[in-house]
């Protein structure tokens, strides 16, 4: 790659970076991925990432229709080039969907919708797989080795802006569940003249005889008592 292209592409990375950084949620992460690999990926018309949801696969914000069709495609025969990629780790390349055999159906399709070219990257950090950064041309032979660096270079910042986002749902869902469990307990320690132990001990209590989760517990007792409020004003 040119210095003067390494340049821009830095640029673009760590622009991408600072907007991953300020996403209010996971999807607005994936949306900014896949409208960045259809902007600055070499011989790119379109993208989607196709994202692990437990057993399965699930198709995510493509930049186009054609994209969720050739990607939900791939989901319904349980092969393409985009499972390739999740289930062998690797980058797969299609030069040419019209002379390519290794996924006939698909490549039919493909041509069908003026797909000629595709690149799949793998979507992972060290806990696991995440899914896989799907990229679609229109020119045959469309995708050049710079295509294939910018693509693996993107999918490595999606991935770790990716894990983070969902992190940080997880870390503040968490902390809410811990703030209303407090809240809880602090109603039962003056309510019922309490001992913060005492008072944890009862939800937990109240949670294994209703088979209710803890949290949720909680929150129907801090409910309550904010509706008791709203009455008695």
């Amino acid at each position: 790659m040119h210095r003067e292209s390494s340049h821009v592409l830095a640029q673009t990375l760590g622009n991408l970076a600072v907007e991953m950084q300020g996403q209010a949620d996971s999807q607005d992460t994936l949306q900014t991925i896949v409208d960045a690999a259809a902007e600055i990926v070499p011989g790119a018309r379109w993208a989607g990432i196709s994202l692990i949801d437990g057993e399965r696969v699930v198709v995510k914000v493509p930049t186009d229709p054609i994209v969720a069709k050739l990607e939900d495609l791939q989901v319904e025969l349980g092969d393409g080039p985009c499972l390739t990629a999740l289930r062998d780790q690797q980058t797969v390349r299609i030069d040419d969907t019209k002379f390519d055999t290794r996924w006939p159906q698909f490549a039919n399709q493909a041509v069908e919708l003026g797909v000629r070219s595709v690149l799949s990257f793998q979507l992972f950090v060290r806990r696991g797989k995440l899914g896989a950064l799907n990229v679609y041309g229109t020119e045959a032979g469309g995708f050049s080795d710079d295509s294939v660096e910018t693509g693996m270079i993107l999918a490595r910042h999606a991935a770790v802006a990716m894990a983070d986002s969902a992190a940080a749902v997880q870390f503040q869902t968490g902390l809410a569940s811990r703030d209303i469990i407090g809240q809880a307990k602090g109603l039962l320690m003056q309510r019922d003249n309490l001992t913060g132990v005492q008072a944890f001990a009862m939800l937990t209590r109240a949670s294994q005889e209703t088979n209710i989760k803890l949290v949720d517990v909680a929150r129907w007792l801090v409910t309550e008592h904010e509706e008791g409020l709203s009455r008695s004003d």
